[in-house]
């Protein structure tokens, strides 16, 4: 078993009484090369994700390695949206010279799911009294839901539920009866749920669409510009000498900011933005981070 969620399950599972594992069948990670090719891990990571033991072993930091000799099967079908993580897996495996087997190629898939028939045969003998689907689309807890009902279950006692409802069990019924605030809690480094959906959002700008900054000296007493604008960029453009155009509509921009009556720094830094946000559009296509700097003297 490779994997710690691998390895902890199964310890569970033996000590439970579940799976019984014949004496010296496993074997320690050291012992892997001396037994050649009599050898089956079983391991974490058919979807792909990025810590589990398969995806390293895919990027070569893993302590066993995968060689030509070896065969990789991903017994369960891929999950909607881990296509690219999958696939990048089974193309590193392959450039390793592995043979991967997996649903597209054989028929070797696994569900981890209760088909209808089985969640039908599980309310007849269990004859809960209130059900609430718990995992799935809505579609899939919505079905789940009418089979509940189908079975007995009175469809005032079944509940199906986003994340963070509140369900009250108290009385004998479930009901609905409030919410929570729920989301994503992002790791930044070190630092856990300091991070905002706006960070992540900027984050990405950057790293898509780049970074301008402008910087424009203007007098405070006349609001004529007395230095810049000066523009730098990052991953947006190497040659600066595109950006000439747009110098000079930013000038005439503060210009008629200043002759309408718009005045304060910050009003200011707007007029730049939009102006510089409306050019890189029309001519690059594109909708880079704008940070505008007004300076009054």
């Amino acid at each position: 078993f490779v994997g710690r969620s691998m390895v902890r399950n199964m310890t569970l599972a033996a000590e439970m009484g579940y799976l019984h594992i014949p004496p010296n069948t496993l074997l320690d990670s050291d012992e892997i090369e001396s037994a050649g090719d009599k050898v089956v891990l079983i391991c974490t990571g058919s979807q792909g994700e990025p810590l589990a033991a398969l995806s390293r072993m895919a990027n070569g930091d893993h302590q066993i390695r995968v060689g030509r000799d070896d065969t990789v099967i991903l017994a369960s079908s891929l999950i909607p949206g881990n296509e690219n993580s999958v696939y990048r897996v089974i193309n590193e495996l392959t450039r390793f010279g592995a043979r991967v087997v997996h649903k597209g190629n054989a028929l070797v898939h696994v569900s981890g799911h209760a088909a209808a028939g089985e969640l039908l045969y599980c309310y007849n003998v269990v004859k809960p009294k209130n059900v609430m689907p718990v995992h799935g689309e809505w579609r899939h807890m919505t079905a789940n839901a009418e089979l509940a009902i189908s079975t007995g279950v009175k469809p005032s006692n079944v509940v199906v539920v986003d994340n963070g409802v509140i369900v009250d069990l108290s009385e004998g019924r479930a009901k609905v009866v409030g919410a929570v605030p729920v989301g994503y809690v992002y790791v930044d480094g070190q630092s856990i749920g300091d991070i905002t959906e706006a960070s992540i959002k900027d984050r990405l700008i950057l790293g898509e669409e780049g970074f301008i900054s402008v910087i424009v000296v203007i007098d405070s007493q006349s609001g004529k510009i007395v230095a810049g604008p000066d523009i730098h960029a990052r991953g947006f453009a190497e040659d600066l000498e595109l950006f000439n155009e747009v110098k000079g509509r930013i000038e005439r921009a503060l210009t008629g900011a200043v002759a309408g009556g718009i005045n304060g720094t910050h009003q200011l830094s707007q007029v730049v933005r939009k102006t510089v946000g409306s050019w890189v559009g029309e001519e690059h296509r594109r909708r880079p981070m704008i940070v505008p700097v007004v300076i009054e003297v």
